[in-house]
């Protein structure tokens, strides 16, 4: 696993074994952020990221080599929240981030209330929680945690659907890539 683009391009990143942690495959991690991007490499400048179900840190450290302000990296696993340190530390990442090790659906109250406010979320828990993105889309819905226009990211089994709508939240793309894909969400 590494590094796609931007500042940390080509890098290395730890990954751990035999545990839930499934990082998002580099090939998937650069589609996505080509999506993003959409042909603008400065689109994703000092935007505010949570990572959610960070597992290795690879997609909010994706953001943050891209040019990303700030990302919040939630994940609940002790040993995961280390790792994604550990990852953060070995490119020289002294600022920009908060890793905050808490259950998702749990964390979100306290970012709100620390006025966080992002411009993109990725979601990522393990496939075999699927009721997680659930509760974590329908947490994000109403809450004061997406500015206006933000973009949600769900990745998920290509064979499972996380939904399509959580008022006002309403998913307008899925991208299909091997056995996963990204939903991609908005407030309507």
């Amino acid at each position: 696993m590494r590094v796609i683009a931007g500042k940390y391009r080509s890098r290395p990143l730890r990954s751990l074994r035999g545990m839930d942690p499934r990082p998002t495959a580099d090939r998937l991690r650069e589609t996505l952020f080509n999506v993003l991007t959409a042909g603008n490499p400065a689109a994703l400048e000092d935007t505010v990221w949570l990572d959610l179900y960070a597992g290795t840190g690879g997609v909010g450290i994706e953001a943050l080599s891209r040019g990303a302000g700030m990302v919040y990296f939630v994940e609940s696993s002790a040993r995961a929240a280390e790792l994604v340190r550990q990852n953060l530390r070995s490119l020289r990442v002294m600022q920009g981030f908060k890793v905050v090790k808490q259950e998702v659906v749990r964390a979100l109250p306290g970012l709100e209330a620390e006025d966080v406010a992002a411009d993109f979320v990725f979601l990522d828990p393990p496939y075999r929680l699927e009721e997680a993105y659930r509760k974590t889309l329908e947490s994000l819905a109403p809450s004061r945690l997406l500015k206006t226009g933000a973009v949600v990211i769900a990745e998920h089994q290509k064979k499972f659907d996380p939904g399509e709508a959580f008022a006002p939240l309403r998913r307008y793309r899925k991208l299909e890539q091997g056995d996963a894909a990204l939903s991609f969400y908005r407030i309507t």
